[in-house]
């Protein structure tokens, strides 16, 4: 199966169910990963931003694909928290750093952000 088609497999079985827990969100994933792909283009983002903006979570989506080991470090909330890296390998099969590098650094660049700007944080859900 090629990438492009391994990711559209990805969001057909995961993108519409809801994240738990902690991490619940109004959104589907695939929503999410709309919107932001959405909001890169109305921003005229370049192309590779664009396509980084659409697959950032696309490791969230590549955990739900992966067996669950009960009563494992995989069986918490904290499972996903390295979503952004999970996702590298995957998208580096056809994607060049243009791409793979905002999907590493998104998840610090948020944190920092979060850090350094109140508006941002408040315009963040609880998750």
């Amino acid at each position: 199966m090629n990438l492009i088609a391994a990711i559209e497999d990805l969001f057909e079985r995961h993108g519409d169910s809801l994240y738990e827990g902690e991490r619940q969100e109004a959104v589907t994933p695939l929503e999410h990963a709309l919107q932001c792909a959405q909001l890169a283009g109305w921003a005229h983002a370049a192309p590779p931003l664009v396509a980084a903006a659409l697959l950032h979570d696309l490791g969230h989506l590549l955990a739900s694909s992966e067996p669950r080991i009960t009563g494992g470090a995989d069986d918490t909330d904290d499972a996903d928290d390295a979503h952004e890296l999970r996702a590298l390998p995957f998208l580096a099969r056809a994607f060049g750093s243009a791409v793979t590098e905002p999907v590493r650094l998104h998840v610090a660049a948020k944190r920092y952000l979060v850090r350094v700007d109140e508006k941002y944080t408040l315009q963040l859900s609880p998750a």
